[in-house]
C-alpha cells in the first residue's frame, strides 16, 4: 500500500526538491556563461590577425598544408624594434662624431636638440595609443641621444675641462634626468593607456611591490648610471684609497635604499646588484686598509670604514622584506664589526694575540641573542660569531696537526736519545707554527662556548661532541706550547688517555649504551695513545714503559662491556708493539721476535672466545681482527728465515685450529689446514727438498681421506667432488715433472700409482679415479714410447707421415657413424659410473 505522508511533511519535501532544482539551474547557467565566453574569445582570436600568429603573406592553396611559423608576432615585433633602435643610435653616433664639422654651432645644437626632444616626447604619444614596445624602443633611442648631447656639449663648450670631472657631472645629470623622465611618463600617461593594469597576484604581494611604470627602461638605466658619479669624482680629484673606499660604501648605501624602497622589480634588482657589488668591493678595500696598516691610527681609519659598512648592512637587515636577506645582511654586518675591531687590535697588541682578540669579539656577538632584534637579525649575528670561531679554530690546525703527526718521524730513528723537551721530540723535523702560543687559549674558549650551548640544549649532541674534541685538542697541545720536559709531556699525554676513557665510560653509563659523546671520547683516547706511543720512541725505557702501561690500561678498560669492542683491540695492538720493542731491547733478531709476537694472537683467540660466550659479537670480530693483524706481523718478521717461518706458520695453524673448535667458527678449520700445509711446505723448502711429490702427497692423502669420509656420510656426492682434487694435486705435478726427468724411477712409480687408481676406479665404478688414473697411465706410456716413436719417424721416408694421415682420415670417414655410436656407448658407460 502507498504510504501518503501528512500535508506538512509533504510540503517540506516539495520545498527541498525545489531548492535543489534552483541550485542545479544556477550551476548550469554559470557553466553556460563560461562556455559562451570561451567561444567568443576563440572567435575573436581567429578574426584578429595579430592575436595569435601572423597571417600568411600568400593565400594557401586548397588542399595544401599551412606553412609552420617559426617565430611569434611579438618576437618579430621586438626584433624589428631592437634593430631599428640600434640602427638609429649608430646613425646618431656617426652624425655626432663624423658629420659634426659640416654644420655651424647653431645648426649642430638645433639638430641635436630637435632630434633629442622628438625622441623623448614621442613615447608619450605612442603609449597613449597602446604601442608600448615601440615607445620603449624610441625612449631608449632618446636616452642614447642624451649621452651624445653630453658628449657634444663637452666638445663645444667644455673642451678644456677635466674629462673625469665632466664625466662625473654628466653621469649625475643624466641619472637624474632619466629618473625624472621615467616619473614624468607615469604622470603624463594614464594607467589604462600605459597598458599595465594591476594584476591579482600583485595585490597579494603586498604594498612593497608597485605597479609597472609606463616606461620600464628609464628608471633602471638611471640607477645603473648613478653608480659612477661619486667614483668618477673621487678619481678626478686624485682621492686616496680611504676616500675611494668611502665612495664605494656610500654608493652601496644609496643602492640599498633603492633596493628596499617599494619600486617595481627591475629597479629593485638593479639596486640590489649594485649594493652587493659596491659593498663587496668597499668591504674588501676597507679590510685591506685596516689589516695592512702599520700604525693604530691608520688601522682605526680602516676600521671606521668597516663600521660604516656594518651600519649599512644592519640598516638593510632591519628593513629587508625577506628573512633570508635580513639574515645574510646581519651576518655581513657582524663580520665587518669583528674585522674592524680585529684590525685595530692587531696594530695595538702583539701578533700572537690578534686571533684571540678577534675570537673574543666574535664570542661577544653572541650577546645579540638576548637583544630585542628581529629573529633573522639575531640569527645572522650569531652566524657571524660562529664563522669567527670557526676561523679561529682553523688557525690552530697547524699546531694540532703537527702535535699529532710530528712524532711519526721517530719511527725512522727509534731510541735516538732523550730530547731536550717535549716540543723537541714532536717538532724535531717540522717547523714550529708562528704565533702558536695562544692556540690552547683559542681552543679552550671555543670549547667553553660549545659546552655552554650544549648545557642550554642548543644543537645537542653536536655541541657536546665539538666541545669535547676542542677541549681535548687544547689539552694535547698545551705541553708542547709550554715546552714541558720530555717525561712530563709523556705523563700529560697518558693522563689525557685515562681521562678520555673515564669520560667514555661515564657517558656510556649515562645513556645506557653507546652514544656520540662516548664514542668520541673513546676515539680521542685511541688517537692520543697512538701519539703517546710514537713520542715514546725517543728512548728505549720510555718506549717499553709507555707500551706496557697502555696495554695494561686498555686491558683493564676492556672489562667494561660497553668499551670492549674498541679497547680490547687497542690493548692487543699495544701488546704487539710491546712484544716487538721487548725483542729489540733483548737483542733478538726479527725472526725470533716473531715468536714473541705470536703470544698476541693466542691471547686474542682466548679473549674472542670469552666475548663470544658473553654474546658480544662486535667485540669478537674486532678482537679476532687484531689477532690476525698481529699474526701477519709475525709472519712478516719471520719471512727471512724459513725454519722459523715454518714454526710461525704451524703455531698460527694451532691458534686457528683452536678457534675452529667454536661452533660459529667451524670454517676457520680450512684456514688452519692451509696454515699447516704451508708450514710443511716451508719446512721442506728449508730442507732443500725439490721433489714435488714431497709437497703434494700429504695434501692428496688428507684430501682423499676427507673425500672418503664425505662419501660415506653422503653416497650421492660425486666422485669428482670427493676425490678429484686430491688425485689431481699429486698426479698433475708429477706428470709435469716426469717430462723433464731423464730417470726411469718416477715414470715407473707414477705409472704404478696411476694403474692402481684406475683399478680402484673400475672396481668401485667411480668416474674420477677411472678417468684421472687412466689418463695419467696413458700419458706415462706415451712418455716411455716417445723415444721409439721418434726413432721410427726418423727412419720413415718424408712422404710416409702424410700418406699415413690420409689413410687415417679415410678410415675415420668410412666408419664415422660406427665411431659415433661407440662414443655414445662409452659416454653412457662413463655416465653410469659415480
Amino acid at each position: 500500500m502507498t504510504n501518503i505522508p501528512p500535508p506538512a511533511e509533504e510540503l517540506r519535501l516539495l520545498d527541498a526538491e525545489l531548492r535543489q532544482l534552483d541550485a542545479r539551474r544556477a550551476v548550469l547557467l554559470r557553466r553556460r556563461e563560461w562556455l559562451v565566453h570561451v567561444l567568443r574569445t576563440a572567435s575573436a582570436q581567429r578574426s584578429v590577425p595579430g592575436a595569435g600568429q601572423m597571417p600568411p603573406v600568400w593565400p594557401v592553396a586548397a588542399g595544401a598544408a599551412a606553412p609552420r611559423t617559426e617565430a611569434t608576432a611579438p618576437g618579430v615585433q621586438n626584433v624589428l624594434l631592437l634593430l631599428g633602435g640600434i640602427l638609429l643610435t649608430v646613425a646618431a653616433i656617426a652624425f655626432t662624431l663624423v658629420g659634426w664639422g659640416h654644420l655651424g654651432i647653431t645648426g649642430r645644437a638645433l639638430v641635436l636638440a630637435a632630434v633629442t626632444l622628438a625622441a623623448l616626447s614621442a613615447p608619450v604619444w605612442l603609449l597613449r595609443r597602446g604601442l608600448g614596445s615601440t615607445a620603449e624602443a624610441v625612449a631608449a633611442l632618446g636616452m642614447a641621444l642624451t649621452v651624445l648631447d653630453a658628449y657634444a656639449l663637452h666638445e663645444v663648450a667644455f673642451d678644456g675641462s677635466d674629462g673625469l670631472g665632466y664625466a662625473a657631472a654628466a653621469s649625475a645629470v643624466l641619472s637624474a634626468a632619466w629618473a625624472a623622465y621615467g616619473t614624468a611618463a607615469d604622470l603624463l600617461v594614464p594607467r589604462s593607456d600605459a597598458g599595465s593594469p594591476t594584476r591579482p597576484d600583485r595585490a597579494r604581494a603586498g604594498a612593497a611591490t608597485a605597479a609597472r611604470p609606463a616606461l620600464r627602461l628609464p628608471l633602471p638605466c638611471a640607477v645603473v648610471t648613478a653608480q659612477v658619479p661619486l667614483l668618477l669624482w673621487a678619481l678626478a680629484v686624485d682621492a686616496g684609497p680611504h676616500t675611494l673606499t668611502a665612495v664605494l660604501l656610500v654608493t652601496a648605501a644609496a643602492d640599498t635604499v633603492v633596493a628596499l624602497r617599494p619600486a617595481h622589480a627591475p629597479v629593485r634588482i638593479v639596486g640590489l646588484v649594485g649594493a652587493c657589488v659596491a659593498g663587496a668591493l668597499g668591504v674588501l678595500s676597507a679590510g685591506w686598509l685596516c689589516w695592512s696598516a702599520a700604525a693604530p691610527v691608520a688601522a682605526a681609519r680602516g676600521a671606521a670604514l668597516l663600521l660604516l659598512a656594518a651600519a649599512v648592512a644592519l640598516a638593510a637587515a632591519r628593513y629587508a622584506p625577506k628573512p633570508e636577506v635580513a639574515l645574510c645582511a646581519s651576518l655581513a654586518a657582524g663580520l665587518c664589526l669583528v674585522a674592524g675591531a680585529g684590525g685595530v687590535l692587531r696594530a695595538w697588541l702583539p701578533g700572537e694575540w690578534t686571533v684571540p682578540g678577534c675570537l673574543a669579539l666574535g664570542i661577544a656577538l653572541l650577546t645579540a641573542v638576548r637583544t630585542p632584534l628581529p629573529r633573522p637579525m639575531r640569527q645572522g649575528v650569531v652566524g657571524a660569531s660562529l664563522v669567527v670561531q670557526g676561523l679561529a679554530v682553523l688557525w690552530t690546525l697547524p699546531l694540532v696537526a703537527g702535535t699529532l703527526l710530528g712524532p711519526v718521524a721517530l719511527i725512522e730513528r727509534p731510541w735516538s736519545g732523550t730530547p731536550l723537551d717535549i716540543r723537541d721530540a714532536v717538532f724535531q723535523d717540522a717547523a714550529w707554527p708562528s704565533y702558536a702560543t695562544a692556540a690552547p687559549l683559542v681552543l679552550a674558549a671555543v670549547a667553553g662556548v660549545l659546552a655552554l650551548a650544549e648545557r642550554r640544549a642548543v644543537r645537542r649532541p653536536a655541541s657536546g661532541v665539538g666541545a669535547l674534541v676542542l677541549a681535548w685538542a687544547a689539552v694535547v697541545v698545551t705541553p708542547v706550547v709550554l715546552e714541558l720536559p720530555y717525561g712530563a709531556g709523556l705523563v700529560a699525554d697518558g693522563a689525557v688517555v685515562v681521562v678520555a676513557l673515564g669520560i667514555a665510560e661515564r657517558a656510556r653509563r649515562g645513556t645506557g649504551g653507546p652514544s656520540a659523546p662516548a664514542l668520541t671520547a673513546l676515539v680521542l683516547a685511541l688517537v692520543t695513545s697512538v701519539t703517546l706511543a710514537l713520542v715514546s720512541l725517543a728512548t728505549e725505557a720510555g718506549t717499553i714503559t709507555v707500551l706496557l702501561a697502555l696495554a695494561a690500561l686498555f686491558g683493564v678498560a676492556s672489562t667494561r662491556p660497553g668499551l670492549v669492542a674498541f679497547t680490547a683491540p687497542a690493548a692487543l695492538a699495544h701488546a704487539t708493539a710491546l712484544a716487538c720493542a721487548a725483542g729489540a731491547s733483548a737483542g733478538l733478531r726479527p725472526e725470533h721476535t716473531a715468536l714473541l709476537v705470536l703470544v698476541v694472537p693466542a691471547v686474542a683467540a682466548l679473549v674472542a672466545a670469552r666475548a663470544a660466550r658473553a654474546g658480544r659479537s662486535a667485540a669478537t670480530v674486532t678482537v679476532e681482527a687484531a689477532g690476525a693483524g698481529a699474526a701477519l706481523l709475525a709472519l712478516a718478521l719471520a719471512v727471512t728465515d724459513l725454519p722459523v717461518l715454518a714454526s710461525v706458520l704451524a703455531l698460527c695453524g694451532v691458534v686457528t685450529a683452536g678457534t675452529a673448535l667454536r661452533p660459529e667458527r667451524r670454517r676457520a678449520g680450512h684456514a688452519a689446514a692451509a696454515l699447516f700445509l704451508l708450514a710443511a711446505w716451508v719446512r721442506l723448502a728449508a730442507w732443500e727438498v725439490t721433489t714435488p711429490e714431497a709437497y703434494t702427497l700429504p695434501v692428496s692423502v688428507a684430501a682423499l681421506a676427507v673425500g672418503h669420509l664425505r662419501r660415506r656420510r653422503d653416497p650421492s656426492v660425486s666422485s669428482w667432488a670427493a676425490h678429484g682434487a686430491g688425485l689431481s694435486v699429486t698426479l698433475v705435478p708429477s706428470l709435469l715433472a716426469m717430462w723433464g726427468d731423464p730417470h726411469w724411477l718416477r715414470p715407473l712409480l707414477l705409472g704404478t700409482a696411476a694403474l692402481a687408481v684406475t683399478l680402484v676406479g673400475a672396481r668401485s665404478r667411480l668416474q674420477a679415479p677411472l678417468v684421472l688414473g687412466g689418463g695419467t697411465l696413458a700419458l706415462v706410456a706415451l712418455h716411455e714410447l716417445a723415444p721409439y716413436i721418434a726413432q721410427v719417424v726418423g727412419v720413415l721416408p718424408r712422404w710416409a707421415p702424410p700418406a699415413l694421415a690420409g689413410l687415417v682420415l679415410l678410415a675415420l670417414g668410412a666408419t664415422y657413424e660406427q665411431r659415433l655410436r661407440d662414443a655414445r656407448r662409452l659416454r653412457e658407460a662413463l655416465g653410469r659410473l659415480h
